[in-house]
């Protein structure tokens, strides 16, 4: 996979993602803060993959984790009729915490392409 079309699927995910803020209702108080979440973790996926810090292997184990998190977060509001409990709320912050780590770690790491 070139990095051009790695990039292009990164965008995609992240615009899946701003679709998906503007569909936040106001009764929802850390719901936001999710979402805000999801985008930046695109943008420093995305950045790592201009800056080269990135491989491919990593940002796709990257990306497949971003969008694992989403999935469990549409699925618990489908079911909860378009809200998250605070124990999802929870749940969701958990798996944010742990990716924005493998994000951190796999930018870090030496596996670096010059």
């Amino acid at each position: 996979m070139k990095t051009g079309r790695l990039i292009a699927i990164v965008a995609a995910v992240a615009a899946l993602t701003g679709s998906a803020m503007a569909q936040v209702k106001p009764q929802s108080k850390r719901t936001p803060v999710i979402n805000h979440r999801e985008v930046n973790q695109q943008r420093r996926i995305a950045q790592g993959v201009r800056s080269g810090t990135l491989t491919r292997g990593e940002t796709r184990r990257l990306e497949r984790q971003q969008i694992r998190i989403q999935r469990t977060k549409m699925r618990d509001k489908a079911m909860n009729g378009g809200a998250l409990t605070g124990k999802e709320k929870t749940q969701i912050r958990k798996m944010q915490n742990r990716a924005s780590r493998h994000i951190y770690r796999a930018k870090h790491n030496s596996n670096v392409r010059h």
